[in-house]
């Protein structure tokens, strides 16, 4: 018998629409379902991570796991919560984009397993590429009605909206599309829920009502609500844009910093959604939190367990170890260890100045590191003064006047970090 799948999300605060009789259905039988995901990039973002989270939930239940990357959808753009038509992808882009895509799902999904609720990944694009338009206005459009279709929300609002851009025909047949999928998916693998963010409610309803109508069938719909911070600014976005599950994109140190970064509020909705801990762990953890909130052990429960999820155990001892460094908890041997884009994002925004190698392979002293060749202090008087105070560190060590910076202080072959006091930071780099 199959673990109770929705109550687990139901606790967790991931429920938001379900269609009647769908937990029936998946507490009776071990059940195929899909979530679909859209293929504009060769990385998800955080923002995916929900539906990634609830695909695996679903498979952990003893339920079969389909992800559906839109290689077809993403060609014509879903209008669901946009405001304005998106750019459409060819071929070659979005085959580099699913490859991407299913890297990062098998973190999470067990596509290899010889169980029969293996996940699946498919691409929308396999079926649709030789469908023709006769065929499909024939086979599927004709089961659908027009004031079906502009009954839906996501059709409304972008018909109503006061910036009069429309909605194309592309765009309009988008559902149709979706709805499509649901049905080849039913066909074919007996799949029998779709399930998505609240703002696809009405894409993923026209594919239930779709098997009803061409193949007699019954097929169900959940969503989960859409993630929202206490602030009111978007989930997933930081100032540099958003947060990406390719450290390539957004590097571990900096994934790591989101969550670490989270309100309490915020953090107590993050450890259900974004976790597999118990409801036990999860209460246990609130609870010790609100008994010492300046100790922030929700914020780095969570951002321990994301990190290590999306990335790995060495890249979250990493990150962990970067965040150290701006709190004097680290050694000179700590920071030589960090890569060169860790280094940065670290120190992203910190005063640089930039020295020749020739130098620092002749020895560069204090006051020349100080002030004379980067102007980091006023003066080469203020230097002195800072140096005799005992307030000067170099790679978090303290250093007296007489102290020359040679290539054995560079970290990554490229950098010195300099530190007057406890948060003024300097970095020295090496061209």
């Amino acid at each position: 018998m199959p673990l109770n799948f929705v109550e687990e999300l139901r606790w967790r605060g991931m429920v938001h629409d379900i269609m009647p009789e769908t937990e029936e259905q998946l507490l009776k039988a071990s059940t195929a379902g899909y979530i679909g995901f859209d293929p504009t990039a060769d990385s998800l973002h955080i923002g995916s991570l929900v539906q990634i989270m609830i695909l695996s939930h679903f498979q952990r239940a003893g339920h079969k796991p389909i992800a559906l990357v839109g290689g077809a959808t993403g060609m014509i753009g879903d209008p669901s919560g946009k405001s304005a038509e998106r750019n459409l992808l060819d071929e070659a882009t979005l085959a580099k984009n699913i490859d991407g895509i299913k890297s990062q799902l098998a973190r999470f999904l067990d596509f290899d397993s010889n169980e029969d609720n293996a996940a699946l990944l498919v691409n929308n694009y396999d079926w649709m590429k030789e469908f023709s338009l006769i065929d499909f206005v024939r086979d599927v459009g004709k089961h659908i009605t027009v004031n079906y279709m502009m009954a839906k929300d996501s059709v409304k609002k972008r018909l109503s909206s006061e910036s009069n851009v429309g909605m194309s025909f592309t765009e309009f047949t988008y559902q149709l599309f979706q709805g499509y999928d649901f049905l080849h998916l039913y066909n074919k693998y007996d799949c029998k829920i779709q399930m998505g963010g609240s703002d696809q409610w009405g894409n993923i309803t026209t594919g239930t009502e779709l098997v009803r109508r061409k193949a007699g069938g019954k097929a169900y719909a959940m969503t989960c609500p859409l993630v929202t911070k206490a602030d009111g600014t978007k989930f997933g976005k930081t100032e540099g844009g958003n947060v990406w599950l390719d450290k390539e994109r957004t590097s571990p140190y900096k994934f790591y910093q989101y969550w670490l970064n989270a309100s309490d509020e915020d953090a107590e909705n993050y450890v259900k959604i974004f976790t597999f801990l118990t409801k036990e762990e999860v209460e246990g953890l609130i609870t010790e939190h609100k008994e010492a909130p300046h100790m922030r052990l929700l914020q780095k429960r969570v951002a321990e367990e994301v990190t290590r999820m999306v990335h790995s155990q060495e890249d979250l001892d990493n990150a962990i170890k970067a965040s150290n460094i701006l709190f004097g908890k680290s050694t000179a041997d700590d920071i030589k260890t960090l890569d060169e884009k860790t280094f940065l994002d670290v120190f992203e925004g910190v005063p640089q100045a930039e020295i020749a190698r020739e130098e620092i392979n002749n020895g560069l002293d204090m006051i020349g590191a100080l002030a004379a060749k980067t102007g980091f202090l006023g003066s080469n008087g203020e230097a002195r003064r800072e140096l005799k105070q005992n307030s000067i560190s170099v790679n978090k060590e303290k250093v007296k006047e007489d102290y020359i910076i040679t290539e054995a202080d560079l970290i990554n072959d490229r950098f010195v970090l300099l530190q007057k006091g406890r948060r003024n930071y300097y970095v020295l780099k090496v061209s």
